[in-house]
């Protein structure tokens, strides 16, 4: 009888973005996808959440003042508390520094604008590696 299974927590999604327009889209999109959703409008707020209580995976525009995504990738990989945790960098630079994103850490690249398929495999991909990683042999 599977009538007494309780249903799969939902994946935990952090969107960062210092464009609130960007970051209701993402949310609203992510939402009806059934994930739950938690946004930071910078840096600063993104790691303060993370600490606090690390999300599934994090969607990170990677241009922001202040703190830019970069720098937030590679403090999220000093942090050696964190269980693995999936980066996607946001970029709407086609000639983004894929490779400084890549050395600091981050899992992948996705371009402004977004393809919402495109994101949504991605995003697919890398739960389902991180539920891998988090099995037990």
């Amino acid at each position: 009888m599977f009538s007494s299974q309780a249903k799969p927590q939902a994946k935990r999604i952090l969107v960062v973005d210092d464009t609130q327009d960007n970051l209701s889209l993402l949310e609203a999109i992510l939402m009806e996808e059934g994930y739950e959703v938690d946004v930071a409008n910078n840096g600063k707020l993104a790691l303060a959440k993370i600490e606090a209580s690390p999300p599934d995976l994090v969607l990170l525009d990677a241009m922001m003042p202040g703190m830019s995504g970069y720098e937030v990738t590679r403090r999220i990989r000093e942090n050696k508390k964190l269980p693995f945790l999936p980066v996607i960098l946001i970029t709407a630079y086609a000639e983004a520094d894929i490779p400084q994103g890549l050395e600091l850490g981050a899992n992948d690249f996705i371009r402004k604008p977004i393809d919402f398929d495109e994101l949504m495999a991605r995003i697919k991909a890398f739960l389902r590696l991180k539920d891998t990683m988090n099995s037990p042999s």
